[in-house]
């Protein structure tokens, strides 16, 4: 034992000296002699480089040999439980009461004030130089080094940064900053042909608009943070007591108590726990993905500290490296006189965000809080997203502008030549005016409508009620969590109808988290929980063994069988002893469950209402286990050298001799164990390749059935594993058992070296059957990605887990399908990467040129994904990923998944999707142009930080293929529609500059003119924006193939917008030629008046209104009862509204322009007849354009609306038939070669790290763990 402890001592970084983390990690700027630290904050943080950077920056971890892979603790054990200490709950009161002396010194009697280190925007983080020191039990210390607080923030602005940052956003918008131009020069005296509150008026509408909806929105993530940041921890004061403190109140140096369930508030280094030898289980899904539980143990100079007394007689200071991103690494000391110096690794290390599972409680010493911690450091503030669409739009003004320059500087030049030729001719006008900076922007003032300034405001609005739409979506409503959808970010709706990539995380996106034993083969017979009826009929085959009368049969049939066995109406007849095919398969029955009970790992946990809850590194044998335990074989203790199981009531005890552990090599693990009846038998379970391998070559009667269920099992996306056992004889085992003691006592190769001993005994084994564990897809996974693959949409999974699994949940999710080759990368170096992507992507080109194509899937690990990313490999590896219709990267770290969705945004024109659930998913969800977040079982971490919030994957289809594809039809319309209402009106302006002689004389009344965008024809863009339906949402979701059109951009392109603008100059014109030649020489009146200019201005106004309305009707889809308010409604208002407004403006004096006007306009029936001749003219030529388009030139939404319009159905029930059967067919031959199988917990071929934590514990001794109180 002494050597084995030494072996372990050396194997182990805690039990010696410990060395910096990371030896092949990029060496420090700085060397000092002290700790390995990496103080430059800009270098672990990818998000501070710019997308035009050329050198991205690899996170932490991409420095590692194996960048996913935990490191569990290599401690020697000195025992098997460490002793009750303190004293129980009762006698500890729970209330915090002033105490003198912080960690032995005074306590100031007053409250003391917390600081804030505010900072400028522009100011760089304070790096601080050489080691982090932390002084144990001395919070005065602490203070005084001014650690950051433990407070955190997601949120997009606070109450210094909110206007300057919002106004910054809101005037980087062109339109914004060209209405804020105008209504400056309008201040100008004599300038402005309208009043000068005409656009400032309005502009100051608009920003509070969009700052009230952006403070809405931002007050939504600050109410997530209160809601973090008051949670409750358990901490210790001076006086030995565990007091409750809001996670922000906690600081560097407090020492915290952690119980079963819950979250870590702060990077905590482990110093005891209830459990043996302080090891305890964390569960890391949030920051790396992985759901199988993760190892830690406390140092054993600090594990024995298990009461407050004992930890707060710890004095000294910790010595760590500064804060960074490295979810991996980790190095640091305590120091206590006169005691050595205590190394710190990765193994003492709880980070923030983890999750403590089956382990009462743990003592943790808060080294890095609130932003500090390394989960923060994965994660990025919250950017400023711009849409596409709003770049295009802030494109499509500066045309407009450059448009209205010219018009402008075309009336100015009209001027001057009226000046220079005409001003004697036109005596009487007094004009004595000269060319000028005055004329052109008097010009700029009057078309600066042109831009329609009410746009702004419609947008912000539409896409408000767009976001009130998808959270008030029944069909995205979650009952049993009570979670309906929630859209954080309303002003990237319309990017939800463009997506071409969709990077999801797995673990809690696409699966439950949840794995479940879904059925077994034994001896040839399928048994599972509900048997299809099509399978119940099912016949044995007569030839086969085991006396059957079915193939398949239910859980219930299986106990019923196994009972069977144990009674016997003969007592003097032993049922084991007579031969018959019935017995034959029952031995064969209760080896399957002896083995499924007795080989593996796992620790029971006996709760207060007498259940057992399994602990386990891995969730695929906590299934097997709880799955033997639902079938009569029940393991509920463990002890050092054994293990009880109870079978239909009665215990037995199987003596562990020997465990040859799982690992990635193997794809196996056996366990050697001592029967009650004192034979020695090895049971083994793995892969189906590796154990048919290692079958006896005599004959197997279950081999060809066992391999048919297995591709059964494998179609149905289930892991499986292959079961089988042997018995040793005594002198064998002897023999081996001397050469595995021997291999385990090697220093260096020990991994090797126990492998090559175990192929020794695993060999000549009787294959007993197989298992199923279902990896619980969330429902409608499948489906939904199916969906999304149809709809153009690329779907890529990034994912902590291993390969195997991975590609596994990918088959049975249909992201890879029965007809893709899989490409699968797993190098060791760059240069093995760069040639590997390169000979693919050759041979992919040239088999592509010669006209034969073949979907692809792209499988890569983190390793090598770390070298793909380098900047000489990156465009390769891109190149190659595009041409695949799935990629998979397993094993990658949070910041991976950035850099991952940031190549491809910067190397492709198109719109990202990040969808995930966890903590370790915030990165990529901010990295993309959209980012959903899955309300799970995780946490809300992800939820918190995403622009949408969704309960389950399989509302994404509807929030892409339904609201995406309608937030993005309506707002071009809305857009196109407010370019040319605007265009209409105010180049009938410029035409009547030719008659005015470019005067500047305005046609319309100027708070006419004003309410024209901000009141008349405010509704119709509105409705159109929000209800309008181009297709209905039962036809998107039957067509998938309708989102493309968002893909391509067709409602939205540069030919579009330059169609209505031409639409909307043909429109004026002939609104103003036919109004001037109506009103030429102007009309006579029955009175004997003349009309005058204000009556034909007015006139003109009206058939434009009226033809922009018509317009709206034309353009409209859908007909609802706003619709019929708004456009119709419209018009209605504008000929009440406008003859109020004419009497009482010049009344009152507010305006005098329309004096005497109403009663002659309103009784004049020329006034009737040409506002309804006009746009009747207008809109004669759109109607006949739209009807020829739809009947000879339709897209394929035309063709959707007819189908929609007739409801023609849409029968193809015999394609359907005929492609399930041959998905089955492909799905067969495929899964031969492919089949998952179930093991996903962490591994250490070199450590056996299982092995002695299983001889660790002794579950019968529940009375010795400590209270921790």
């Amino acid at each position: 034992m002494d050597d084995f402890a030494n072996l372990v001592s050396r194997a182990n970084p805690a039990a010696s000296q410990y060395q910096p983390a990371g030896l092949g990690y990029p060496p420090p700027t700085t060397t000092n002699g002290g700790l390995h630290s990496s103080n430059d904050p800009e270098s672990h943080n990818i998000f501070l480089i710019d997308d035009d950077d050329d050198e991205p920056v690899q996170p932490d971890s991409a420095f590692r040999s194996a960048p996913m892979a935990s490191v569990e603790s290599g401690l020697p054990f000195a025992g098997r439980g460490a002793p009750a200490a303190g004293t129980s709950w009762e006698d500890t009161e729970m209330d915090q009461v002033d105490l003198p002396g912080p960690r032995g010194m005074s306590r100031p009697k007053k409250k003391r004030k917390m600081s804030w280190d505010l900072k400028w925007p522009w100011q760089k983080e304070k790096v601080r130089e050489g080691d982090r020191v932390i002084t144990l039990n001395d919070e005065v210390a602490n203070y005084a080094e001014k650690y950051c607080s433990n407070y955190v923030s997601t949120s997009k602005y606070n109450p210094v940064t909110f206007v300057p940052k919002f106004l910054l956003e809101q005037f980087s918008k062109y339109a914004n900053l060209f209405f804020l131009f105008t209504a400056l020069i309008q201040q100008v005296p004599g300038v402005s042909p309208t009043n000068r509150y005409t656009t400032i008026a309005p502009l100051a509408v608009v920003l509070l608009a969009s700052a009230f909806k952006e403070f809405q929105e931002d007050l939504k993530r600050h109410q997530s943070d209160a809601e973090l940041n008051a949670r409750h921890a358990k901490v210790l004061d001076s006086g030995g007591r565990f007091v409750q403190k809001r996670w922000k109140d906690i600081r560097v140096g407090d020492l915290i108590r952690v119980e079963s369930d819950e979250f870590i508030p702060a990077d905590l280094v482990l110093v005891a726990s209830s459990e043996p030898e302080g090891l305890c289980y964390i569960e890391t899904s949030n920051l790396d993905g992985e759901t199988n539980l993760k190892i830690k143990q406390a140092s054993p100079h600090t594990s024995k500290l298990t009461t407050p007394q004992s930890v707060l007689s710890l004095k000294g200071t910790l010595r760590c490296e500064q804060p960074n991103n490295s979810l991996y690494t980790f190095s640091g000391t305590i120091t206590s006189p006169p005691t050595a110096p205590i190394p710190l690794g990765p193994d003492q290390l709880l980070l923030r965000g983890a999750q403590l599972r089956n382990t009462p409680w743990v003592y943790g010493l808060a080294i890095y809080t609130g932003h500090e911690t390394k989960l923060m450091r994965n994660a990025t503030s919250a950017p400023i997203k711009r849409t596409n669409v709003e770049k295009r739009v802030n494109t499509q003004i500066v045309f407009l502008f450059v448009a209205l320059l010219a018009l402008s500087l075309a009336s100015s030049i009209g001027s001057v030549i009226r000046t220079w030729f005409f001003a004697g001719g036109q005596w009487y006008l007094s004009y004595t005016g000269g060319f000028g900076g005055k004329d052109i922007l008097t010009f700029i003032i009057l078309y600066n409508n042109l831009i329609p300034i009410s746009l702004i405001v419609t947008l912000e609005i539409v896409r408000f009620q767009q976001s009130i739409l998808i959270n008030s979506d029944l069909d995205m409503y979650y009952e049993p969590s009570d979670t309906p959808a929630l859209c954080r970010t309303s002003s990237l709706v319309e990017e939800l109808g463009q997506i071409e990539y969709v990077f999801s995380d797995k673990t809690g996106t696409l699966t439950q988290n949840m794995m479940e034993f879904w059925g077994c083969c034994v001896g040839g017979v399928a048994y599972s929980e509900v048997v299809d009826e099509s399978k119940v009929d099912e016949e044995e085959d007569p030839n086969s063994n085991g006396g059957n009368s079915r193939k398949w049969r239910t859980f219930k049939d299986l106990r019923t069988e196994l009972e069977s066995g144990r009674q016997s109406n003969n007592p003097f007849v032993d049922p084991q002893l007579v031969v018959s095919p019935a017995n034959a398969a029952r031995r064969v029955l209760e080896e399957f469950m002896t083995l499924l009970a007795v080989c593996h790992t796992v620790i029971p946990e006996r709760k207060d209402d007498g259940s057992i809850k399994y602990q386990a590194s891995s969730p695929d044998e906590a299934a097997l286990v709880a799955g033997a335990e639902m079938l009569g074989y029940q393991f509920h203790t463990r002890k050092p050298r054994s293990v009880y199981v109870d079978v239909m009531g009665t215990t037995r005890e199987y003596e562990i001799l020997n465990v040859c552990e799982f690992n990635s090599t193997r794809k196996r693990m056996s366990t050697v164990v001592r029967a009650p009846d004192g034979t020695i038998k090895l049971f083994c379970k793995g892969a189906d390749t590796v154990i048919l391998e290692r079958l006896s070559k005599e004959e197997q009667p279950y081999t060809e059935r066992t391999l048919a269920q297995l591709e059964d099992y494998a179609t149905e996306g289930l892991r499986t594993l292959c079961l089988a056992s042997r018995d040793i004889s005594a002198a064998e085992y002897s023999t081996w058992s001397s050469l595995y003691d021997k291999a385990a006592a090697r220093i260096s190769g020990r991994g090797d070296a126990l492998d090559e001993v175990a192929e020794l005994i695993e060999k000549d084994m009787s294959l007993l059957g197989a298992t199923a564990v279902e990896d619980k897809l969330q429902e409608g996974v499948p489906d939904t990605i199916h969906t999304l693959q149809m709809a153009g949409i690329k779907v890529w999974v990034l994912t902590g887990d291993r390969q195997e699994t991975a590609i596994n949940i990918g088959m049975s999710c249909r992201l890879i399908s029965e007809s893709m080759n899989l490409v699968i990368v797993n190098e060791e170096s760059a240069h093995e990467t760069e040639q590997f992507l390169s000979k693919r992507l050759t041979a992919i080109k040239n088999q592509r040129k010669s006209g034969e194509l073949e979907d692809l899937a792209l499988v890569i690990d983190g390793k090598s994904l770390t070298f793909a990313l380098e900047k000489e490999i990156s465009k390769t590896f891109l190149e190659l990923a595009i041409m695949c219709k799935a990629v998979i990267c397993c094993r990658v770290s949070p910041l991976q998944k950035a850099l991952v969705v940031k190549l491809v945004k910067k190397n492709q024109k198109a719109i990202l999707l990040a969808i995930g659930d966890g903590a370790n998913d915030v990165s990529m969800i901010q990295a993309a142009h959209v980012g959903v977040g899955i309300s799970g079982v995780e946490g809300l971490q992800a939820a918190r930080s995403a622009d949408v919030a969704i309960s389950q994957f399989r509302f994404l289809k509807k929030l892409l293929l339904v609201h995406g594809a309608w937030s993005y039809q309506r707002l071009s319309k809305l857009i196109l529609y407010s370019f040319y209402k605007n265009i209409v009106l105010y180049m009938t302006q410029f035409w009547y500059s030719f008659f005015n002689n470019f005067s500047g004389q305005i046609a319309y009344e100027s708070w006419t003119l004003s309410l024209y965008n901000v009141l008349f024809t405010v509704l119709p863009p509105l409705v159109i924006g929000v209800f309008d339906q181009f297709v209905s949402a039962r036809l998107l979701d039957r067509y998938p193939q309708l989102y493309m059109l968002g893909q391509q951009n067709v409602f939205f392109t540069p030919k579009a917008f330059w169609m209505w603008v031409g639409n909307a100059l043909y429109h004026s014109i002939v609104l103003f030629g036919f109004s001037i030649i109506m009103f030429w020489g102007d009309l006579k009146q029955a009175t004997g008046f003349d009309t005058g200019h204000w009556f034909w201005g007015t006139t003109l106004y009206l058939a434009v209104l009226l033809t922009v309305l018509g317009k709206a009707a034309l353009v409209s889809d859908l007909w609802t009862k706003y619709t019929v308010a708004a456009i119709p409604g419209s018009f209605v208002f504008t000929m009440v509204w406008l003859p109020l407004y004419a009497l009482i403006a010049p009344a009152i004096g507010f305006s005098t322009e329309y004096s005497g006007i109403v009663p002659r306009l309103w009784t004049d029936g020329v006034f009737y007849f040409t506002i309804l001749l006009l746009p009747f003219i207008c809109l004669v030529r759109d109607f006949v354009w739209k009807y020829y388009r739809r009947t000879y030139m339709p897209l394929s939404y035309h063709i959707a609306q007819e189908l929609q319009k007739y409801n023609i159905p849409d029968y193809r029930p015999r394609q359907e038939q005929f492609q399930k059967a041959i998905k089955k067919v492909r799905a067969v031959q495929r899964m031969r070669r492919n089949r998952g199988f179930a093991f996903s917990q962490t591994e250490n071929g070199s450590r056996q790290d299982q092995a002695r934590m299983i001889r660790a514990y002794d579950t019968s001794q529940a009375y010795a763990r400590p209270s921790g109180y």
